[in-house]
């Protein structure tokens, strides 16, 4: 297969195919009936120069007489490639022995029980909470209403935190085995956009994920896995150092192995689990989320010509000697949401449609917590450190789960905001303004204020005065990791440590992607 780089076009060209294919052509030194087949291998924008902003292809291209027409080519961005697909190196499929459980059904619960089930092993998934389609209903419950479910809710159910997210897709972990080929082949099979295929960053959005989420479970039941809802899991059994028997509230079930790919918000499970499993803190982050108007982030990033492109990204970071402040987790076009899973806490978190057409874009400002920050004596002394901002957060925004906001200018001059300019809050259930250096450690909000003000030197106005801050963002990734060893088993045979809230993942990709590695060595051990 030969790959064609770096070739550009004009973003407002018609018929882009066609282009494409015409430099096929010419690139290549062929006539049309010489191609057998081509396909777009990535598509990202070059804005760099406003005035002159391209689509820039990777295309893959399958022709006759392959060595002959390379030999004539004298060009870097021509080049030969191997077709790369995921192949496990699995022998057999196999329907031996028990059947694992596996706890939690976000992205890497799902593809662990999918790839189990796809090799005839009849996975079990347990989940505390509800599937998507009564989960969407507890959500929305909690939104307008302010009732909350501490059970099924953004961080809890089917999919996972993600499913109620921008539905990111991009990871910076290594691949070298292309799961991630996988995973994008069954998301694009369950019904999500074909172009998630080859776009530089892309994604789902959480109207598509919710039914991609829906046919991934109902093919992994087709394929002889069990996914239980609204069941908590309680406790484990071991005998002589190996998993024997998971014990939840509704069932007992003997397995040989059991996968934990329970979320990062998983708090009473980690409680339970430091009984038994070597739980270390970790570094995480915590912050507040920033919204501005969309159109406003587009003229930035795009110019003049923001119109016909799709709505603008953007990612920053500002270093300094004790910590970093970065943006995460940016919704073009999207809604900053409660998020919470415990009864008297705030939590926000952004989310966006496939589209991205909402009024603002938004982004979490999140500073680098360090165990120095929060250790005492126990593994779970970062979720007491979370906790404590969450419920001064709850607190602070009117003990009713409306969340505390405020103007990015008064928080810099450290008061209590009394109107809103011209940026509008989106946060559902509703807000109440304030003064977010109450819920906050001081170091976090110090390094907020100059991180915004040094992101306003990369996009204009950035930091505007009347920039909404809303708090607080705590659950942007686990603040604790179960140890495992090569073979991904903690201390105890058997069980496998997985994903986020192991503290091996962040984001949907490297999640399932983990979810795959996990699978695959419970088939190899098995």
């Amino acid at each position: 297969m030969i790959r064609i780089n770096n070739l550009r076009i004009d973003i407002s060209a018609k018929n882009k195919h066609k282009i494409l294919e015409n430099e096929i052509l010419k690139k290549l030194k062929i006539k049309k009936e010489d191609i057998l087949e081509w396909n777009i291998n990535k598509k990202s924008i070059d804005a760099r120069r406003k005035n002159k902003i391209n689509y820039q292809y990777s295309l893959d291209v399958k022709i006759r007489n392959e060595d002959y027409v390379l030999k004539k080519i004298k060009t870097g961005n021509i080049i030969k490639v191997k077709e790369k697909s995921y192949n496990p190196n699995i022998k057999s499929k196999t329907t031996k022995g028990k059947s694992p459980v596996i706890i939690g059904s976000g992205p890497a619960g799902l593809f662990c029980a999918f790839l189990l089930a796809e090799y005839g092993m009849k996975p079990i998934v347990i989940e505390q909470g509800k599937k998507v389609e009564e989960r969407v209903k507890d959500i929305n419950k909690f939104w307008d209403e302010g009732i909350l479910d501490t059970k099924s809710n953004v961080q809890f159910g089917e999919g996972g935190a993600g499913t109620f997210s921008d539905g990111k897709l991009t990871t910076l972990i290594k691949d070298k085995e292309n799961r991630s080929s996988k995973i994008i082949e069954e998301f694009v099979e369950a019904g999500a956009p074909e172009e998630i295929k080859y776009l530089k960053n892309p994604h789902i959005g959480t109207d598509n994920l919710r039914k991609v989420v829906i046919n991934l479970r109902h093919k992994i039941e087709e394929m002889g896995g069990s996914i239980f809802f609204d069941e908590i899991f309680k406790d484990i059994e071991i005998k002589s150092q190996k998993i024997y028997k998971v014990i939840t509230d509704k069932r007992e079930v003997e397995t040989d192995n059991l996968v934990l790919a329970v979320g990062h918000s998983s708090r009473d499970t980690f409680h339970m689990l430091n009984k038994y499993l070597e739980l270390k803190p970790k570094p995480f982050s915590i912050g507040l989320r920033i919204e501005h108007p969309r159109e406003k982030i587009d003229i930035n990033q795009y110019g003049k010509l923001h119109n016909i492109l799709p709505s603008a990204e953007y990612k920053l970071v500002n270093h300094s000697k004790e910590r970093s402040t970065y943006t995460f987790c940016m919704c073009p076009g999207g809604y900053v949401v409660g998020a919470t899973s415990e009864e008297k806490a705030l939590v926000t978190n952004g989310m966006s449609n496939y589209k991205r057409n909402a009024e603002n874009s938004n982004s979490a400002i999140l500073v680098n917590i360090k165990p120095e920050d929060y250790y005492v004596n126990s593994p779970l002394d970062g979720i007491d450190f979370q906790r404590k901002w969450e419920r001064l957060a709850f607190k602070l925004g009117g003990e009713n789960y409306e969340a505390p906001v405020q103007l990015f200018g008064d928080l810099e001059k450290n008061i209590s905001s009394k109107r809103l300019g011209d940026v509008m809050s989106s946060y559902r259930p509703g807000f109440e303004l304030s003064n977010l250096r109450e819920c906050l450690p001081g170091f976090v909000v110090e390094n907020i204020v100059n991180g915004v003000k040094y992101f306003g030197t990369k996009i204009k106005d950035f930091d505007r005065y009347d920039s909404i801050l809303t708090g607080v963002e705590t659950r942007s990734s686990s603040p604790l990791r179960v140890d495992r060893d090569s073979n991904y088993q903690s201390n105890i045979v058997g069980i496998y440590p997985c994903g986020e809230g192991a503290g091996y993942a962040g984001g949907i990709m490297s999640s399932a992607i983990d979810g795959l590695k996990i699978a695959e060595k419970i088939i190899e051990l098995n």
